[in-house]
């Protein structure tokens, strides 16, 4: 089977041990093939030469789903139980509001579900990681929330070589300068609480 975007992919030379689903398939000059991957149940990303991949069957990827899905429910079920036996537990569950800016769409949409079955307030916005900067200090004006959770995908670039250096990174400096914004905002709020958060990998 020919792998191409959207498939769904593990390494071979991992075991396939996480399942893929191919973001994208780049050349380099030696005319290599190359797929940028998103995991299928967990928040990584990764890349990988085409002939190292392998499509994955589809049982084994409704499988998969299920058994992350379930894990899931499970962890979020407890919570609430907990929450209905503990008065205390359950004032803390159910106190402030949260805005949630992610830059996939596919979490995004999984944290809005999963906010909602743990009855949270929460707002959650798709939006790139590039884009969270010009963004953040209006959406906090306008839904005026106690947390604030920043997340999304970031990675090294092709060229970087200096681990410290945030300007080697695709998104670090998006997080920094969106951090930088939101506390702008918080100067007059001393409710703010910031959690930011991106998934790395090397490519």
């Amino acid at each position: 089977m020919v792998i191409r975007k959207g498939s769904i992919v593990g390494r071979k030379s991992y075991g396939k041990d996480i399942f893929f689903i191919v973001d994208k398939i780049i050349k380099i000059k030696s005319s290599k093939e190359f797929a940028i991957l998103k995991g299928l149940n967990i928040r990584i990303v990764a890349d990988s030469p085409i002939e190292d991949l392998e499509i994955i069957e589809r049982k084994d990827v409704l499988n998969s789903i299920k058994i992350s899905n379930t894990n899931i429910e499970n962890r979020i079920n407890n919570i609430v139980n907990l929450s209905k036996n503990n008065k205390a537990l359950r004032q803390k569950l159910y106190t402030g509001k949260i805005l949630h800016l992610d830059g996939d769409k596919k979490y995004s949409e999984k944290s809005y579900k999963y906010y909602n079955k743990t009855g949270l307030n929460a707002i959650v916005k798709n939006i790139a990681e590039n884009k969270q900067p010009q963004v953040v200090f209006s959406l906090l004006n306008k839904f005026n929330p106690d947390i604030l959770i920043l997340t999304g995908h970031d990675a090294m670039l092709k060229n970087g070589s200096n681990y410290n250096n945030i300007y080697n990174y695709r998104n670090s400096r998006h997080f920094i300068n969106t951090v930088k914004e939101a506390r702008k905002w918080g100067m007059n709020s001393d409710k703010l609480v910031i959690f930011a958060r991106c998934m790395s990998k090397l490519l």
